[in-house]
């Protein structure tokens, strides 16, 4: 990747100028039986149309807070990236009632309404699909992105020193958190096709570095799992062979 890269996003162009057709996130969840595969070319197209939900119809803007009420999830991965590239900070966990926007999954409804300001839910269906009836109060994500532009311009630069990202009681700017990706994709031996495997959640950034941002700073790639506790060890074996597993986490 580009010396040079500065944010999540940054790290996200270089990808897709480099490779934009392999694997990027290959998400499974062992309690539904859901694959997902996303390439580079699919992954930024998500966090495209995210990124112009965000800031065209929820009028978020750099220095924004935004509580990510989400688990390890590909869908998750898109929202940071997006708002990466909008400029806007998500606090993983965060306190609804103190942030300026909520994502919230179907588990956290009730705990996201504190929030006054925009709400949009995921029901993390597989597919990315809709809710069956929309939660009141929130918008539904998957109603709302298809129709987003798949290109995004921000309507000014991001700051890599601006506010990026909260967790664990942590809190990085943009540039603070490629810096930390890299030295991570360094200590574990990341490169270029580099497969990582991980079961570990969003919430610490040991699992937010191990399934999405060391991967994607060394120009790897992520089998990120959900409920992986469900699976047994010879099948976790055979995932591992079949995915091409280069690191497990």
């Amino acid at each position: 990747m580009n010396a040079t890269d500065r944010t999540p996003a940054d790290l996200l162009r270089s990808a897709l100028a480099a490779d934009p057709g392999r694997p990027l996130v290959t998400f499974y969840d062992d309690a539904t039986g859901e694959r997902v595969e996303l390439s580079v070319a699919t992954f930024a197209n998500w966090v495209a149309k995210t990124a112009n939900l965000l800031q065209g119809d929820l009028g978020a803007e750099p220095g924004d807070r935004l509580a990510l009420l989400l688990p390890a999830h590909w869908q998750s991965a898109a929202w940071l990236l997006a708002c990466a590239s909008v400029g806007v900070a998500v606090e993983i966990g965060g306190d609804p009632a103190g942030a300026d926007l909520v994502v919230s999954g179907p588990d956290t409804l009730e705990e996201a309404l504190a929030c006054s300001g925009e709400r949009v839910a995921l029901a993390l269906r597989p597919l990315g699909g809709r809710f069956p009836q929309p939660p009141a109060g929130f918008a539904d994500y998957a109603v709302e992105v298809p129709g987003q532009g798949d290109r995004f311009a921000p309507f000014v630069p991001v700051d890599p020193q601006g506010p990026g990202l909260a967790v664990g009681g942590e809190e990085l700017s943009y540039a603070a958190l490629v810096d930390r990706a890299r030295s991570d994709a360094a200590r574990l031996g990341l490169g270029e096709g580099s497969r990582v495997l991980t079961g570990l959640g969003y919430d610490s950034w040991e699992g937010l570095s191990a399934g999405l941002y060391a991967a994607l700073a060394a120009g790897g790639s992520v089998v990120l799992c959900r409920n992986l506790d469900r699976l047994s060890a010879d099948a976790l074996a055979q995932r591992v062979e079949s995915e091409r597993v280069t690191h497990t986490v």
